[in-house]
């Protein structure tokens, strides 16, 4: 793991120099506290914060191939790299280290971008081809890895892991987009490419970009891929016996949890006591040597507390078990450092403890965690599945009394929920109920509901944004998606919108690089993504049972308690973590009505009704919550990014840095030279 930057000058009329890479590195170098790679060849630089992990001595960045035509530098893990290197030296390549990232390099050379297809991953990468004079860009197919790029007005392309690197970058500066902003408020999470400053962007999971002086091209090399709902049905997968999918299911997940124990470093486990990570956790214990570590996270506040689970399964496998407690206090605390990591506002606190916890397992000596994250999205876990398919259930009968009742079996997290009264449910999840046909039909509740919290934006902001906030879904639907079935349907739309832009990204990689930790996934390995896609619907949810397979297979793994528990998705107090006896001086100064009005983008009026409405212990409801900190980390990415944004001291002397010149007639022969 690590961070990458970097910057092309497309005019070739400016070099680059050491210190602009030093200065972007800078920013990085909590992505990458080991060790610094730089390469220099006129008009492009290529620089590497490195978290060593695999080949702790021998993988240094940059890297080059063996006549020193194509460099590399690279963020991220490729799990089969020892198979793809065996065929690799089967056809003539040699190779100079142990690890992954000279693999891809060689890769690169075999197969071009076809490499990508052959890689199973998380990954961001960047590669300088010396003789063509031309820049290979790539990330991972659901955007495990960020990668952001931008280009400015003479004509460069600067590139790097998280936007706060380009910012180091004096030609370009922050400026919020309102009409992400409001993005976020509707969706949790930008639509791709989008970012919420102007004019940077990112490059979307599953594509990869290439620059030379004359163009710069994105093109998709992956998506996510369902039957068709005829085909779901009749194709021989779905007549097969269940017995047998779910032994190729175990499978599957034992090998992807054991090739993401690769590493020269202890690799250890979350366990948040449901049947994700509990289930990689078994397997992780059962079917290989690690001798298991595992993390946790215990709330102060019992309503998401849930370390009796955690516990039971600790001690269940017998693991070495740590845990970090969250208070109110603590996430109120550290929501600025959060939000510093994130570069985006959030509609929830829940980053917030896994930034407390990736600290902890820094603390505790470790580099490397598994997780369970994807399980949810690609076997049909979450209750917004089953709340799609009884709004269906109900639409073939929409006068039906009995069938809306339905709803009181879901969302068991949101509070009094259950104890409304059918007339609330029915008139809250009966909006637009005969749409069937729409292809958001899944998400419509929920989006609608998100976008009441747009009341508390400026007039002026609001119609900048555009009333089609829509448009931008649809434009990035493929071609095939009405012919899915519903579930794959919604499926897509959870995986694009939610699990690859806030949840990989905002709670995920963002909140472990903070403190310097890789998370790796075994649920997101391209062999269980693609098996899970290929399903039939009955294999993934059963009526209203979520994650049918992987229950089924997880059985004789898992204590009954851990099993058969209704899904608890993981959340995070709100409200009370901002007001308390504890309220941080930042809450208030930048929800006054001077700092609403110096940003531009609330009314400060509703901003200060809803803050006199939390701060007077008034009962809050879950979307005047998300309001209250999607515009709190709004107006924390406005001071941090706008208009406090100070760029640190370059790489000093002291740091420990690679550098790699390449001589001025690079194309024809390449020297490298290490410093």
């Amino acid at each position: 793991m690590c961070g990458i930057a970097g910057m092309f000058n497309r005019t070739g009329t400016k070099a680059v120099t050491e210190a602009d890479l030093r200065q972007m590195l800078a920013l990085l170098r909590h992505r990458g506290p080991d060790e610094f790679g730089v390469l220099l060849d006129r008009e492009v630089g290529l620089g590497n914060a490195r978290l060593s992990i695999i080949d702790l001595g021998g993988g240094s960045q940059p890297i080059a191939n063996e006549d020193e035509s194509l460099w590399i530098v690279f963020n991220g893990e490729i799990f089969n790299y020892i198979e793809l290197r065996a065929d690799l030296e089967a056809r003539g390549h040699r190779f100079r280290t142990s690890s992954d990232t000279e693999v891809i390099l060689h890769l690169f050379e075999e197969y071009g971008t076809g490499c990508l297809n052959k890689m199973n991953g998380q990954y961001a990468i960047a590669i300088w081809d010396t003789r063509r004079r031309r820049l290979f860009l790539a990330r991972d197919r659901v955007g495990v890895r960020p990668l952001f790029y931008t280009q400015t007005s003479d004509g460069a392309l600067l590139f790097a892991s998280e936007i706060k690197s380009i910012l180091g970058d004096p030609r370009v500066t922050a400026e919020i987009d309102p009409a992400t902003v409001q993005q976020i408020f509707t969706f949790w999470s930008p639509l791709t490419p989008r970012t919420v400053f102007r004019g940077i962007v990112e490059l979307p999971p599953g594509h990869f970009l290439m620059a030379d002086r004359g163009s710069v091209k994105v093109e998709s090399y992956w998506r996510n891929q369902f039957p068709a709902a005829t085909a779901a049905a009749q194709d021989g997968a779905a007549a097969r016996q269940p017995e047998e999918v779910i032994e190729q299911f175990r499978a599957l997940l034992i090998d992807a949890c054991r090739i993401r124990l690769r590493a020269d470093v202890p690799v250890g486990a979350y366990l948040s006591g449901g049947l994700d990570s509990s289930t990689i956790a078994s397997v992780v214990r059962r079917f290989t040597a690690n001798k298991l570590v595992t993390f946790s996270i215990a709330f102060s506040d019992e309503k998401f507390d849930e370390s009796t689970f955690q516990r039971e399964m600790a001690e269940h496998l017998g693991t070495t078990h740590h845990v970090v407690q969250a208070t109110h206090a603590d996430i109120g605390r550290v929501f600025p450092d959060v939000i510093w990591h994130t570069e985006v506002p959030v509609m929830r606190t829940a980053p917030a403890p896994m930034f407390l916890l990736s600290k902890l397992v820094r603390e505790t000596g470790f580099k490397v965690v598994l997780t369970g994250e994807g399980a949810d999205e690609f076997l049909a876990g979450y209750d917004i599945f089953k709340e799609a398919k009884v709004r269906r259930f109900w639409a073939r009968q929409p006068t039906s009394k009995w069938r809306s009742l339905l709803f009181k079996r879901l969302y068991p997290d949101i509070g009094g929920l259950a104890q409304s009264n059918l007339a609330l449910l029915s008139a809250f999840f009966g909006e637009g109920l005969g749409e069937v046909e729409s292809p958001w039909y899944s998400h419509a509740v929920r989006w609608r509901n998100n976008r009441r919290t747009l009341r508390f934006f400026d007039d002026a902001v609001s119609a900048a944004a555009g009333a089609d906030m829509l448009a931008p879904i649809a434009a990035g639907l493929p071609d095939d998606f009405k012919r899915w079935g519903s579930l794959a349907q919604a499926q897509y739309l959870e995986i694009t919108v939610f699990l690859s832009q806030y949840l990989l990204s905002s709670q995920g990689d963002r909140m472990g690089m903070a403190h310097s930790i890789e998370g790796r996934f075994p649920f997101l390995d391209v062999r269980m993504m693609e098996f899970c896609n290929a399903l039939p619907p009955r294999l993934k949810m059963r009526c209203l049972r979520e994650k049918w397979l992987l229950k089924k297979a997880a059985q004789p793994w898992l204590p009954d308690a851990i099993r058969r528990r209704p899904k608890r998705p993981y959340r995070a107090p709100i409200h009370r973590s901002f007001f308390n006896d504890q309220t941080p001086d930042y809450v208030r100064e930048l929800l006054s009505p001077g700092a609403l009005k110096a940003s531009g983008l609330f009314k400060p009026g509703a901003v200060e009704h809803l803050v006199r409405k939390v701060a007077s212990g008034s009962p809050i409801g879950e979307t005047d919550d998300m309001a209250l900190v999607g515009i709190l980390s709004t107006q924390l990415v406005d001071h941090l990014f706008v208009k406090n944004y100070r760029r640190p001291e370059p790489l000093s002397a002291k740091d420990r840095v690679k550098v790699c010149c390449l001589n001025s007639n690079a194309a024809a022969n390449p020297v490298a030279i290490a410093v």
